[in-house]
């Protein structure tokens, strides 16, 4: 790379990141460390685009850690003006991916277990497959939620997986932008499908690469008392973003909004979710799916289902 496209690259970044940051006043110290470093020749040596953007980036987050805020190369071209993917790329990723409800199963012992991956895909997209999952699951005493793939998505579907686990809307966060402009998220308010009753135990399965709206969903229901998290503390990535093409293979995103819980008037961001129970993605599910177990058979040791849940026990590690 030319040192001239260098300086133009990482100057843009810096006016991008002073103009819409969400914080306004770490946005000047951001421009101004980004500007400190260009000075400096950090970037002088740089000869190529994925070596600036490991640079860059570790620049840009060595403020505040903020995981959203950074340099991005792709390996393919990106589209020379600013695009957000529209519904046709989502729903194209959704039917191949059967609109991210990667499984639905029935666990011995009535222990239901639903896999949200890769994403959360917008209701208009993905509505009727979430409600089909949820009314297979309806009659589950138990549930285990598995988002240790989940990478993020829509807070709206957020909102609508929310709505089946409370009988009355919740609040689950308020999102402002760098202007304190102020819009709430409920949970969905109605639903096609009996809500999950609020007696049986859900737990979420979390990983490290556990982010974004998938770290919502764990979040909302873990602080509203409605969640076991189970897993790994997650990625730490709360701050909606936006991208700029800054390069033919360099994409700037810049987080331009920051929800806040009611519960803990915070959000994830830098920290991730931190489990109630900490263990290794990879035992999560034997771990969680023992709980419920014992949860159940200690509540009701004649169950319908007591024998099949005790054989379960056996088996788990």
């Amino acid at each position: 790379m030319r040192q001239d496209e260098i300086t133009e690259i990482v100057e843009r970044a810096a006016k991008l990141v002073t103009e819409q940051y969400v914080f306004p006043d770490l946005a000047e110290r951001i421009a101004a460390h980004l500007g400190d470093r260009l000075r400096d020749g950090r970037y002088a040596d740089v000869t190529d685009p994925a070596a600036l953007a490991t640079l860059v980036t570790g620049d840009l987050q060595s403020v505040n850690g903020d995981s959203h805020l950074r340099l991005k190369h792709h390996v393919a071209a990106l589209p020379e003006r600013d695009e957000d993917p529209d519904e046709g790329y989502w729903a194209r990723e959704a039917a191949a991916t059967m609109g991210g409800i990667a499984r639905v199963q029935r666990l011995a012992g009535n222990v239901g277990l639903l896999d949200i991956r890769p994403c959360l895909f917008p209701p208009q997209i993905a509505g009727d497959a979430m409600m089909a999952a949820m009314r297979l699951l309806g009659g589950t005493d138990a549930l285990l939620l598995d988002l240790r793939g989940n990478r993020g998505g829509s807070p709206d579907m957020v909102a609508l997986v929310c709505g089946w686990f409370f009988a009355e809307p919740a609040h689950l966060h308020t999102m402002y932008d760098r202007a304190g402009n102020a819009h709430q998220f409920w949970s969905a308010a109605y639903l096609p499908v009996p809500p999950y009753e609020a007696d049986k135990p859900v737990h979420v399965l979390t990983s490290a690469q556990t982010v974004s709206g998938g770290e919502e969903l764990a979040y909302d229901l873990q602080q509203l008392g409605r969640a076991t998290v189970v897993g790994e503390r997650t990625g730490g990535g709360a701050h909606p973003c936006v991208g700029h093409r800054v390069h033919p293979h360099l994409e700037l995103t810049v987080p331009v909004l920051r929800p806040v819980n009611p519960v803990t008037g915070t959000n994830w961001e830098g920290c991730g979710v931190i489990p109630d129970v900490e263990v290794s993605a990879g035992a999560a599910q034997d771990m969680a799916y023992r709980r419920v177990l014992e949860a159940l058979l200690a509540a009701d040791p004649q169950r319908p289902t007591a024998d099949e849940a005790r054989a379960a026990l056996a088996t788990l590690p």
